[in-house]
């Protein structure tokens, strides 16, 4: 019609000679784009004959628009797209034309990882070879971390990469796989993450970088990273799994952590790395250049213990991420994997540290001396409920010269009582103290025994006592193994279950920390015969150590009773067999 009107001007005006060159030329550049638009707005171009056809035969209603149609679809989809995150994402409007459903896997045979689109992030990381103590698969992360950064723009937005869609590129490079994440401005400048899995690799390569984006992004506020994590429920008891759950990290001077038994943060200045420790997993990310001015959180989420619940604690990293040259450049891993100490030891990065061995002496026994038995012993023994039995004996075996002399002492003293008994009856009272005390050693020296030769050696095995104390929960090789009734020796052995729930106690009744209450009590009382004839009598003003020792020989039964039947039923094995042993040795 407009083109009909055009022409029926043009002839009037060439009627009434009105006309020049120049409006010719106008027409004709108007009719030509009024041509062209008109083109580009038809689906196709078709026959009579095929338009025909199309009336009469019955299609398929995904043919009815030809391919080129479709793909013009698509594009102006995405050109309004463009058109409508303009206003509010700037010049990372980009993004909003990325599939943010979409992910990406990465796997080997030990680890499987999905990457979103939606962030960038990853959403699922599954340990391959561990199930959760219910044997399901095992996940450090699915819906319960976040990884991102947020910035500002030159043009005044505050931008979160958790909104926005990251393109992936996969490739592969020999047996590594590398995922390339780009936040796009353009095809030259964009925020890249690159993650790199390697063959039987707990550890990830993981670089932040940018290109281009000095002039996009505003450089005179920071750059934030967070990351989030929720530890999800791996083991049997959660109160126990909680008690071994931690943010660990390290610093310029040595490597710490927050509190274990409430919510807790720090603000350091610089941070190496940080690890979300959970009882036998971790995830941990790594800086080759030190984070500044981090801030760490840990936050309990299991406020009653009779409640059974998906997570323990809640984990929260923060730190501002340094430009270089107006644009980021970082270098990080990230460890998804066991607190197995020969692993985390192999990375030469100090992460094993965040297995709880005990802090100086403990740490140093459970390195050099236990964890080196138990792993010449598991070389030739697959049960590793006999393993614990020949550890025990073992270490009673290295403890024994300490035992003796304890033994021996204890002997003498016996032999010695009459005499020192004889000098407290001839010498009574306070005025006669000090010669009654003179003549006691004089006949603790003749026989060549003094008290400090029986509590030397009992002083000398509390560094064991404590060591193995840590071993047992640190170790990830008891985790479900079996032994006797005892379905995993990380965790409990339940043999009934109770209708109520007992404070400190728990709603459950565990076999071996019973024997191991039964052992110590026979052991105590056994000890406090031999140790009667080791004591002087009580004297005038002085504490009776005879009333105090029968004291404890009921309370400590008590106490083990009520404090290890939620933890792991390696470690009541371990102290029901060796005070047997014991027992054993002094009969």
């Amino acid at each position: 019609m407009l083109l009909k009107k055009n022409k029926t001007e043009y002839y009037n005006k060439m009627k009434n000679n009105k006309l020049d060159l120049n409006s010719i030329i106008g027409f004709l550049l108007i009719g030509v784009i009024i041509l062209w638009f008109t083109y580009n707005q038809e689906p196709a171009t078709v026959s009579e004959e095929a338009t025909t056809e199309e009336q009469t035969s019955p299609k398929d209603s995904s043919d009815t628009k030809p391919e080129d149609y479709q793909a013009y679809e698509s594009v102006a989809s995405d050109s309004l797209k463009l058109v409508q995150a303009k206003s509010r994402l700037g010049a990372f409007a980009y993004s909003e034309i990325v599939n943010k459903e979409d992910v990406t896997v990465l796997e080997n045979d030990i680890l499987r990882i999905v990457v979103a689109n939606k962030g960038g992030q990853i959403t699922e990381v599954e340990l391959k070879q561990f199930k959760t103590y219910d044997q399901k698969q095992l996940f450090l992360i699915k819906e319960n971390a976040k990884f991102e950064l947020s910035f500002s723009t030159v043009d005044n937005r505050v931008l979160n990469t958790k909104d926005l869609g990251f393109a992936p590129v996969l490739t592969k490079q020999g047996d590594d796989q590398i995922l390339s994440m780009r936040l796009k401005v353009s095809e030259n400048q964009y925020l890249e993450y690159t993650y790199t899995l390697k063959a039987n690799d707990y550890m990830l390569d993981f670089s932040v970088k940018s290109q281009g984006l000095k002039s996009v992004i505003n450089t005179s506020t920071p750059i934030n990273l967070l990351w989030n994590l929720k530890g999800l429920r791996h083991e049997k008891s959660i109160k126990y799994e909680d008690q071994n759950t931690a943010l660990y990290y390290e610093n310029d001077e040595e490597v710490d952590d927050l509190s274990i038994a409430s919510d807790d943060n720090e603000t350091e200045n610089t941070v190496k790395w940080v690890a979300f420790k959970q009882h036998f997993f971790s995830s941990i990310l790594l800086s080759n250049d030190s984070f500044k001015n981090a801030s760490l959180v840990s936050t309990k989420l299991m406020n009653d213990e009779k409640i059974d619940t998906v997570y323990t604690k809640e984990f929260l990293f923060t730190a501002p991420l340094e430009l270089k040259s107006g644009e980021l450049d970082y270098d990080l891993n990230m460890y998804y994997g066991p607190n197995d100490h020969k692993i985390l030891s192999s990375y030469n990065k100090n992460i094993e540290e965040v297995i709880e061995l005990g802090w100086g002496l403990f740490g140093f026994i459970n390195e050099q001396a236990f964890f080196p038995i138990f792993d010449f012993l598991k070389g030739f023994i697959s049960n590793y409920g006999l393993l614990i039995i020949l550890m025990t004996i073992a270490i009673k075996l290295i403890m024994s010269p300490l035992l003796y002399k304890s033994f021996v002492s204890s002997a003498k003293m016996k032999v010695i009582r009459p005499e020192i008994e004889e000098v407290n009856k001839r010498l009574p009272g306070k005025e006669n103290a000090m010669k009654r005390q003179q003549e006691t050693m004089a006949i603790q020296r003749k026989a060549g025994v003094s008290m400090m030769a029986g509590c030397i050696p009992a002083l000398l095995q509390m560094p064991v006592f404590f060591a193995l104390f840590r071993f047992f929960p640190a170790n990830i090789d008891i985790r479900q193994k079996s032994f006797l009734w005892a379905t995993d020796l990380s965790a409990y052995d339940e043999v009934l279950k109770l209708p109520f729930y007992i404070p400190f106690y728990g709603d459950h009744i565990s076999l071996f920390p019973i024997l191991a209450s039964v052992a110590i009590f026979f052991y105590m009382r056994m000890s406090q015969s031999q140790q009667s004839a080791m004591q002087q009598p009580a004297q005038e003003g002085m504490p009776d150590m005879k009333k105090m020792m029968k004291m404890m020989m009921y309370i400590s039964p008590l106490m083990m009773l009520f404090f290890f039947n939620n933890y792991g039923s390696g470690l009541s094995l371990y102290y029901f067999i060796s005070n047997l042993l014991t027992i054993g040795i002094m009969l």
